[in-house]
Parts: structure tokens; sequence; C-alpha cells
């Protein structure tokens, strides 16, 4: 057996904080399959890059015969989670609930393995809709109103005099009690969802059962360097992305972030990854080299080798080789951030807005090799930027 704190020193590269390192430890020590609780809500789910960072914790322990429980919150989903929220989210239907919970397991099954002996799907219904009324209130008499509005989330929305549904201040109790109906040993989150994780030891300690451990992991900003990745940003690496577009996508990154995404999104040594941030704090080509052995890195995680050989000289040959123009125009664009209709109105400003949007869905435009079809997509000019419009028109754009 694998001595415990290798186990755990394994996991810290990616990790934030450990609340209840002595007791995981333990467990670890016993030679007992741990339970690892994955919860999630059954929203419309698009899986990325950063949510694969515990997705890849969890699969190391799973290779190590522990089991990760994966929870569906489908009664939880249909009361919502207000985290990071300034507003009260929209309720889904059942139905929809349903066809999400089937891609969210089809989904996590591209990094997780899903056979029986590591891996259970469970659902926060089988336990909330046969709850007693007397039972729920009971469980409501375990967390106090200060509790709840320790959480900064609510104190904001207090302090800009914007409502809390009671529906959200209760959330984070149903989402505590969840651990003890599972009986989690261990969950791996990000830090915005420790609050309620913290509530599940607490009802785990209060009913008498062992308080699961609680790991948080690095967070790191979006592809364009600001916000944390989202699908309503538009600033993400999603797992279901082709080959080519991961690729294309981590090319695009500011230059800043090739260490932090080294470190967090590849398996490559840590010294590889130092060496690769310094590269890149560097600029110029070796910043581009630094982008490329990272690209390279991620696809390969999750495509093979092969195929990230593939992607690595398919982009070669489009943008330092052959199939590039050696003498693209360069266009100066004013500000560092700019919508992709902006960008191509300023490499074409003799074009309509409507020929300009007609291009974009036609497919006929790429930034850096990657096809865009909505033309508010922000592109952030942190390096320069390839604009390809129609099958014959390039243009370098770059930040005056």
């Amino acid at each position: 057996m694998i001595e415990p704190s290798t186990v755990v020193d394994r996991l810290r590269r990616t990790t934030d904080t450990i609340v209840g390192e002595a007791e995981l430890l333990e467990r670890l020590a016993s030679g007992r399959p741990l339970r690892i609780k994955y919860g999630v809500d059954c929203t419309a789910p698009d899986l990325h890059l950063g949510h694969a960072v515990n997705l890849w914790m969890m699969r190391q322990l799973q290779d190590l015969g522990h089991q990760v429980v994966f929870l569906l919150g489908d009664l939880t989903t249909r009361v919502g989670d207000p985290t990071g929220r300034s507003e009260t989210r929209p309720l889904l239907t059942p139905e929809e609930i349903e066809a999400n919970a089937q891609s969210f397991v089809e989904q996590v099954s591209i990094v997780l393995r899903t056979d029986p002996s590591v891996f259970e799907v469970r659902r926060n219904s089988e336990w909330y809709d046969g709850m007693r009324v007397a039972e729920l209130l009971g469980l409501f008499g375990q967390v106090t109103q200060a509790q709840l509005m320790a959480r900064d989330m609510f104190r904001e929305r207090v302090a800009a005099g914007r409502e809390i549904a009671v529906h959200e201040l209760v959330y984070p109790v149903l989402q505590g009690y969840d651990s003890f109906a599972m009986r989690s040993d261990l969950t791996i989150v990000g830090s915005d969802q420790l609050f309620n994780e913290q509530l599940g030891r607490h009802f785990q300690q209060r009913l008498g059962a062992p308080p699961q451990a609680v790991i948080t992991t690095t967070i790191t900003p979006g592809t364009d360097g600001r916000a944390k990745q989202s699908k309503s940003l538009k600033n993400y690496v999603a797992l279901t992305d082709t080959p080519r577009d991961k690729f294309g996508k981590l090319m695009s990154i500011p230059d800043s972030l090739v260490e932090s995404y080294a470190r967090v999104y590849t398996e490559l040594p840590l010294d590889t990854v130092a060496a690769l941030g310094s590269a890149a704090a560097g600029g110029g080509p070796p910043a581009r080299d630094a982008k490329l052995r990272l690209a390279a890195a991620v696809v390969t995680r999750y495509h093979g080798a092969g195929t990230a050989r593939t992607e690595l000289d398919a982009f070669t040959r489009t943008f330092t080789d052959r199939n590039q123009p050696t003498d693209i125009p360069e266009v100066l664009v004013g500000t560092p951030g700019a919508t992709v209709l902006d960008l191509l109105q300023a490499a074409r400003p003799t074009d309509t807005k409507s020929s300009l949007r007609r291009l974009i869905r036609q497919g006929a435009v790429t930034v850096n090799g990657i096809r865009v079809d909505d033309p508010t997509k922000t592109v952030e000019l942190t390096t320069d930027v390839v604009l390809k419009s129609g099958p014959r028109t390039w243009h370098r754009l770059r930040l005056s």
C-alpha cells in the first residue's frame, strides 16, 4: 500500500487547502476504500479544464481503489445554488434536469473511470423526496442564521439591498446534509464551495458520523486572463472541445498564464513548468514556444501523444510555414479587448457590418486558427492575433 502521506503529497500540486488532513491520513492508512463525494447541480453542463482539476485528483484516488460517488443534485437543482450569483437563479423543469444529469455523466467519463467498483451515481432526491417535514425542520434547527449569513455572497447581497429568497438560504443546509446521507469521507471542490462542504462536516459531527475531509483546489483565470472560466464569458477550454480547438484556445492565452496553466492542467514535471513560465515571461518567440509545449501537453492528456503531435504540426504549418502568407498586413487596434466584429471592422473598414456578420455566420472567420461563430465574442490582444476572413484574407492585429 502506498503511504498515506505520499498519496496526499501527490494531490498537493493542485491543492489550495485541506480541511481535516489528519483525518484524511488516518482513513487512507486504514486500507478501507474511501467514498469521495463529487456533487453537482444539474444545470446545463459544459465541463472545462477548471472542473477537470478536481476530476483528475479523483482519478488518481480511483486508480488506488477509492470510490467516487457522483451525486447528482436533482433536488437541490430545483432549489438553486446561489454561489457566485448576485440574483436568484431561474429554476429548471424536471425534464431539463434529467437531460442535464445524463450529459454530466457522459462528460465526467472523459476523465473518471466509470466502472462500478470505483464509481457510483446517486441523486439527492433519494433521501429528500421521502423526508418528512418534521425531519427537515429538525435539520434547519441545527444551523443558525448567523452561520448562514457568514457567507460573503449573502452579506454582499444584503449590503447592496438585493433580496435573498428563503430557498437560497437553505441550499447550503441541503448540500451539507448530502455529505451525511451518502457517508462521504472526502470531497474535492473549488474554494467557492468550501462554505457548503464545511456544513457537511457540521452535520456529520452533529449526527454522529465521522466528518469528511475537504480539499479545495487551485482556481485559475479563464483564457482571457481575467475571471475564472465560464460558459457565459466564453473564456474556457471545454472538455468536449476537439483537440484542434483545445490547442488553438491555449495558444491564445496571455503569456502570464502559461506557468499556472502548465502546473494545474498538465502532468509536466514542475521544473519544466517553471522553465515554461520563465520563457513566457520574456514574450516573443520563446513565449510562443512555451505555449506550444503547454498546448501539446494538454492535448496529450486528453487525446494521446499522437493526436498532440498532429495538432502541433497543423498549428505550426498554418501559422509559421506554408499556409500562412509571409506578408500579412498589420492592423493596430486601440483597445486590449475587442469583439470579433470590431476586429473585422478594423481590418476591413470598407465592408458593411451586415456583410461581416454574414462572414462569421458562414464560418469563414478564424482567430488564431479557431473558427468563431459569435460576432460578440471578446478577443484579448495580449499578444498578436492573426485574423482570417474568407478564403484568402489575412490580417495581423496588434495592440497600438
